[in-house]
């Protein structure tokens, strides 16, 4: 059974800092690209980051230059470091994880971000 399970949301002051996890089960992690998407209230989900398998990374222009994704396979884990957050960053954050290969994406249940003052 595949699990994603996404943790360190929470409410932080404009500026601040939020550290995002999500550790995965039942899957070959190191084989899937893996991404971070965002839906605020009446919004439509969107893109935050990615990356491959291989490492490389791709970033939303909203975020450049203060989100950064890593990922530690060995801990099948993906990290999204959020630096300089704003108001309208504020939203329900999703991790998933793909393989076009093989036909196979997964979401997780998603963790609530707000900045607010």
């Amino acid at each position: 059974q595949v699990q994603l399970v996404e943790s360190g949301g929470g409410l932080v002051q404009p500026g601040g800092s939020l550290r995002l996890s999500c550790t995965t089960s039942g899957i070959t992690f190191s084989m899937y690209g893996v991404g971070w998407y965002r839906q605020a209230p009446g919004k439509q989900r969107e893109l935050v980051a990615t990356i491959s398998g291989l490492g490389n990374t791709n970033y939303a222009d909203s975020v450049k230059g203060r989100f950064t994704i890593s990922r530690d396979n060995a801990k099948n884990t993906v990290y999204l470091q959020m630096n300089s957050l704003k108001p309208e960053d504020t939203a329900l954050y999703y991790c998933n994880v793909w393989n076009l290969s093989w036909g196979r994406n997964y979401w997780g249940q998603g963790t609530q971000v707000t900045v607010s003052s």
